[in-house]
């Protein structure tokens, strides 16, 4: 078994511009008592997601910031893939949106696209992968995924990009009407996280930042 890199640096860079991932992030990561900085902070460019997997993309986005900031960077590339959408939107979720980040136009997108399949309410997974790197090139990865209903209309403004039209499984709430902390927090009785985030930050912590304090 590969041995996993651990985390002993104190200050981190969130390698993002998108606001939501941002809050969600700093919002994990708030009980381990690092240093935050996010890549808009210290002006560094975005570059271009050419990957053709979350995997790709969350390392071209950690990679880049790293190597600028001479500094660990965590990413995050995730994205709402619908079963009979062939697992469209995916990585291009945001691309979906446009450069405006219209969502609320992604979402009708995803609807017209079901409604054309004759398919009222779809089936899909969020997917998150978190990619933590560090300026020498090294580079780890943690997946989170969550199943659950694809709904319409959207439900509650709580979260961002597609949450208003996701429904976990095992909840009668979309991910936008919840909370941060019920969106992020663990199913009662169960000892997993809910959210795809949350799922692959819990598996980053587990393996990364083991011995640090929570």
């Amino acid at each position: 078994m590969i041995k996993v890199r651990k985390l002993t640096e104190k200050k981190l860079v969130i390698a993002s511009h998108n606001q939501g991932k941002i809050r969600e992030l700093r919002d994990l990561l708030g009980p381990y008592g690092y240093e935050l900085v996010t890549a808009g902070e210290l002006d560094l460019e975005e570059p271009e997601e050419t990957g053709l997997t979350f995997e790709e993309n969350a390392a071209l986005k950690a990679l880049a910031s790293a190597r600028s900031a001479g500094m660990p960077a965590l990413s995050d590339d995730s994205g709402l893939a619908v079963d009979a959408l062939d697992g469209a939107p995916g990585i291009y979720s945001a691309r979906w949106a446009g450069p405006d980040k219209d969502f609320p136009m992604a979402m009708g997108l995803v609807h017209e696209a079901l409604q054309k399949k004759a398919i009222d309410d779809g089936r899909g997974r969020f997917v998150s992968v978190i990619c933590l790197a560090w300026p020498d090139g090294h580079v780890e990865y943690f997946r989170g995924e969550v199943e659950g209903a694809i709904v319409w209309p959207p439900r509650g403004d709580q979260g961002f990009g597609y949450d208003p039209i996701f429904q976990p499984d095992g909840y009668e709430t979309t991910f936008g009407e919840m909370s941060a902390e019920e969106k992020h927090g663990w199913k009662r009785g169960q000892d997993v996280a809910l959210s795809h985030r949350a799922r692959a930050f819990k598996l980053f912590t587990e393996q990364c930042l083991e011995g640090r304090s929570a």
